[in-house]
């Protein structure tokens, strides 16, 4: 009799499992669409071209289901409730779920599960505001960032998880484009200002971290009258120019005089930017608000298993390399093509 029972017991029981499991299917799928959607909230505080790109990007790389608010600071960053975009990150239903809600930036970071500033003076206000969660500071220049580090007790907070993104490639990457233009050639020559000696120091420790290691120039402008004469006892002791996104970089004045002396010496400028390209730089390792929008979305996961011991700091990761033919012509070089370089950074990297 136990023979003749047993088949039917075996299936009664796999019956019951199979229930059992598409119940709880079930349950997990109830579980999920009554669970908030992860939320993001992103604060502006200015109008600049590439961080409004920036926030396009974000936005439209939202999850499904996701919410997406966007909040515009008032000029200073003031605690002054402000009016917000709501959008759900499905793009066909963009159009329809987009509004305006007026909320005090306290309010939205208290509901937020993660907050991203975009550029200088939303990172001041971010800063500012109490808050246990995670915060991502994305647009940033290293002197930004130095500033910052230097004047904000708040970055330091152990209670809080901070990722800063900075929006120029890392030295050791605009080395390495360097070394892939002009592999014979060691010597580098650098005008700085006095602010901008933690570019200068990060730039040092990349050219000693290489086998061969870099030839760093360094002279020193602190203001634009003494460009001029840093320019003449730099060039001789140079094989190539680089403007650093600092004062200098951020004038096109200066930026300009830096591309008159190497032309007229004969030396390819680099640097970090495609205007410095179009201007009659060399090439220059960019990176574009389209990739710095994923690369800020990855650093908010990471913080979700960071620790708090300290502000997690990224530079950007190159996402092209930009070359002047027109000045690469004139210097006698033939390059490899702009994506070529732009795959052995990727694997310097």
């Amino acid at each position: 009799m136990f023979v003749a029972v047993n088949p039917f017991i075996s299936l009664f029981q796999k019956r019951l499992h199979r229930g059992a499991l598409a119940a709880l299917v079930v349950g997990v799928a109830l579980l999920a669409a009554h669970m908030p959607a992860a939320g993001l909230t992103v604060l502006m505080g200015d109008e600049l071209a590439a961080h409004s790109e920036f926030v396009q990007h974000l936005r439209a790389g939202q999850e499904p289901g996701s919410r997406f608010e966007l909040v515009r600071l008032s000029p200073g960053g003031s605690d002054v409730p402000q009016p917000s975009e709501t959008a759900s990150a499905e793009s066909e239903q963009r159009g329809a779920n987009a509004g305006v809600r007026t909320r005090s930036l306290r309010a939205l970071a208290s509901d937020a599960n993660l907050t991203m500033a975009v550029g200088l003076p939303a990172a001041r206000a971010a800063l500012e505001r109490p808050g246990q969660q995670p915060l991502v500071l994305a647009m940033l220049s290293r002197l930004d960032y130095e500033n910052l580090r230097a004047a904000s007790p708040a970055l330091r907070r152990g209670d809080r998880r901070v990722g800063v993104l900075l929006r120029d490639p890392a030295m050791a990457d605009q080395l390495a484009l360097v070394g892939a233009v002009l592999p014979q050639k060691q010597r580098i020559g650098v005008v700085a200002t006095p602010e901008s000696e933690p570019l200068v120091r990060e730039l040092q420790r990349a050219a000693q971290g290489v086998t061969p290691a870099w030839d760093v120039q360094v002279e020193y402008a602190p203001d634009a009258k003494s460009l001029a004469a840093a320019l003449r006892a730099v060039v001789p002791r140079s094989d190539s120019l680089m403007v650093l996104p600092d004062l200098i970089g951020d004038s096109q004045a200066a930026t300009l005089s830096v591309l008159r002396a190497g032309a007229e010496a004969g030396l390819p400028v680099f640097g970090a930017s495609e205007g410095l390209v179009r201007s009659g730089g060399l090439a220059a390792a960019v990176s574009t608000p389209a990739q710095l929008a994923q690369q800020a979305r990855l650093l908010g996961q990471k913080l979700a298993g960071a620790g708090s011991a300290g502000p997690l700091v990224e530079s950007a990761t190159p996402a092209a390399v930009r070359v002047n033919v027109t000045v690469a012509r004139g210097l006698g070089l033939r390059l490899p093509e702009e994506r070529e370089l732009a795959e052995r950074l990727t694997v310097t990297r």
